[in-house]
């Protein structure tokens, strides 16, 4: 099961207890399904928790007889589809009407009679979601969206996301092949949305997610910057270790002074350690930026030989 899958269980597992709200919930899953006018009720969903809830709420809020077409066993991805039809025209009217539409109108569009307060808005959205939502798995991306077939229902959708109280989530909009896509890509905006449609525990997934990759992140840059650190260390230690060879082939070596000798011949023994572990082993310890220095005038001297 997809993350998606999982998130629209959730939800439709918490049932609105107010007829109202199971209403306005409906009325997003009829407006942004298959097809809805005064002669036609057809719902799509390839998700069998949003199949067996559209049916719920059919039958609880308008008794409606429907024709249902369950995908075959074995049938997957775009060809596991559900479809619900209602079979009266005399049915698909009367819900057509009780939602204030008419025949008349050009297109659909979200008939703000029917969200009244903040409940029914939260109730509208999370039926929105369940009939064309989707949330990608917080481990490959942060992307949610609602699939919408007619641009200004699309942007009807952003507006009531847009005015969600407490949250400042703002959809953005664009055309994909045909379709209207309102969506979110901002990992905040997503578990706020999630935890406002009631999928709480999808949301404290999401935020979980994105904590532990912050932690990876983290633990990886430190461990490139140790790689880095080592690799430059050692690149350092090799170019110090050819001067020190240089100037024992010139002959030169044995005319050092005891200082930069005895410096050379910890280098020349202990590659591996950085300029602090070689200026800890001298007697008396001296600091990083000594040792650097006693190094670097080696490697002077050697370019001279």
């Amino acid at each position: 099961m997809s993350f998606s899958s999982d998130t629209k269980r959730e939800m439709c597992q918490k049932l609105s207890t107010r007829k109202p709200l199971q209403y306005s919930e409906l009325y997003a899953m009829l407006l942004l399904g298959k097809e809805f006018t005064s002669r036609s009720i057809i719902f799509k969903t390839e998700n069998e928790d949003t199949f067996s809830h559209f049916i719920f709420l059919l039958d609880r809020l308008f008794k409606a007889k429907c024709e249902v077409i369950a995908p075959q066993k074995g049938e997957s991805g775009r060809n596991r589809t559900y479809t619900v039809t209602v079979l009266s025209p005399e049915k698909c009217r009367k819900i057509f009407e009780y939602y204030g539409h008419e025949d008349r109108d050009v297109n659909l569009r979200v008939n703000r009679a029917n969200i009244d307060d903040e409940e029914e808005q939260r109730a509208f959205i999370r039926g929105a979601f369940l009939a064309c939502g989707s949330v990608t798995d917080p481990e490959k991306a942060y992307h949610l969206e609602f699939a919408v077939s007619h641009r200004n229902l699309c942007m009807d959708i952003c507006r009531l996301i847009h005015e969600i109280q407490d949250c400042q989530i703002s959809a953005k909009m664009l055309s994909r092949g045909g379709t209207y896509i309102a969506y979110l890509k901002d990992s905040e905006q997503i578990t706020d949305l999630l935890t406002y449609m009631g999928a709480v525990v999808a949301s404290m997934n999401v935020m979980g997610t994105k904590a532990l990759k912050q932690v990876r992140n983290t633990a990886n840059r430190r461990a490139n910057s140790e790689i880095a650190n080592l690799q430059k260390t050692a690149s350092a230690a090799a170019n110090q270790i050819r001067a020190i060879k240089k100037l024992r082939k010139s002959g030169k070596y044995n005319l050092l002074p005891e200082e930069l000798k005895t410096v050379a011949q910890l280098r020349y023994e202990y590659p591996e350690l950085t300029l602090r572990e070689l200026g800890a082993k001298l007697d008396p310890p001296i600091s990083r930026s000594g040792v650097n220095h006693r190094l670097e005038k080696i490697i002077r001297l050697a370019e001279e030989a």
